[in-house]
């Protein structure tokens, strides 16, 4: 990949981007990203690491998302040495032809410190999603500012804070909240995946990492067999990564219940659309569902060693972003020894007893999915742009 040079790049310029998306989260909003980009530059070019809706989109994959798709201290540990070695190959093979902007999008263990020495070495560096340093680990915020010329925000908060520790920001909004309906197809939905209308339906969402359905698909079929009990004509639909189909498959038969769960490829979208309520790991998923306007029980379980550092880690009494955009518990989150079978059970009951109290929660999520809501495509192109005019 030549470099593009010093001018700025035209609509007709062939631009020559590299991106890094780490999971499947990142590809979703990497992809989205690209829709842009190419509106802007049709000719663009894209290579890097990035998953299948980044190549959907005629993104070059040099490494798949999944390799990087690990949460946890301890869980990293395992994958360490292989994670390093991408990243130094990718460094060099970067350097050796350098792109006009290197993207980053989330993953900032992996993509900061790759941005780092992108930037040192002269090449404009983008960061698409602002970690999370309002909630935890506020350390990164240096580390962003040495890292990055320009960081993509996701919600309205973060440019300020920003801004005072002397980054360039722009808030993008949330591709999500243009993707997602504001009044979502239930009924279609459900005609999709073989659902009557008068079904109740849970939509589980152990995660899309490996690490994480290790640490929580077995308490959450545990909890779908307990409500099967409870409630015998009670439906059950996962969406699953293509790579975990066969645990989830295998870890639903452990627990006694996988005849009773419909697992999907992929489609989390269509599951929200369709369900009730939905028992979902702490993540962009959750974010997701509000946009769904579903109401939500949020687990989070991991190895013990990584919690006791994330928790000393943490700025608010909030995990799960639905609560952390509307500052309270909307929502309830049970993390590590909380999250037993019973208390997400009864948690999961609450919301299918109270048909009030979820129209009030569809409220709220319907004013933050208008808060969220921007041209975000259109907006992140133009933050781009004038990078690459600097």
């Amino acid at each position: 990949m030549a470099p593009l040079g010093s001018r700025p790049a035209g609509p007709g310029d062939a631009l020559q981007v590299a991106m890094v998306a780490g999971e499947t989260s990142g590809d979703l909003l990497a992809g989205l990203l690209l829709d842009g980009l190419r509106s802007r530059w049709p000719n663009l070019l894209a290579c890097g690491i990035g998953g299948v809706e980044m190549q959907r989109r005629g993104f070059d994959a040099w490494w798949p998302s999944e390799r990087l798709a690990v949460r946890g201290y301890v869980e990293v540990l395992r994958h360490y040495r292989g994670i390093v070695a991408i990243r130094r190959q990718l460094r060099e093979r970067l350097l050796q032809r350098p792109p006009a902007v290197f993207i980053g999008v989330d993953a900032p263990d992996f993509n900061l410190d790759l941005e780092r020495d992108l930037k040192r070495q002269h090449v404009k560096t983008v960061h698409f999603v602002c970690p999370s340093v309002w909630a935890w680990r506020a350390e990164r915020l240096e580390k962003l500012r040495m890292s990055t010329n320009h960081v993509l925000c996701l919600f309205p908060f973060e440019p300020d804070l920003l801004r005072q520790h002397g980054l360039a920001a722009t808030y993008v909004g949330h591709p999500l909240a243009a993707v997602i309906p504001m009044l979502p197809d239930r009924a279609g939905a459900r005609q999709e995946l073989g659902l009557q209308d008068t079904d109740q339906v849970i939509a589980v969402l152990p995660g899309s990492r490996s690490s994480e359905v290790e640490y929580l698909a077995r308490r959450f079929f545990d909890t779908v067999a307990l409500l099967k009990r409870r409630r015998p004509a009670v439906r059950c639909v996962v969406p699953a990564v293509g790579s975990l189909q066969t645990a989830l498959e295998r870890i639903a038969g452990e627990a006694g219940i996988g005849q009773h769960v419909q697992i999907l490829q992929g489609q989390s979208h269509l599951a929200l659309a369709a369900c009730d309520v939905t028992l979902i790991a702490s993540g962009t998923a959750t974010l997701e569902a509000a946009l769904f306007k579903r109401p939500m029980v949020i687990a989070y379980n991991m190895h013990w060693l990584s919690w006791q550092i994330m928790r000393r880690k943490r700025l608010q009494a909030w995990v799960g972003l639905p609560n952390i955009l509307c500052r309270d518990f909307v929502v309830p989150e049970f993390l590590q020894s909380q999250a037993t079978p019973v208390a997400l059970a009864d948690a999961l009951e609450l919301w299918l007893d109270e048909p009030g109290r979820v129209a009030a929660l569809q409220t709220r999520f319907a004013r933050l999915h208008t808060e969220l809501l921007r041209n975000t495509a259109q907006l992140a192109a133009d933050a781009i742009e004038q990078v690459l005019a600097t």
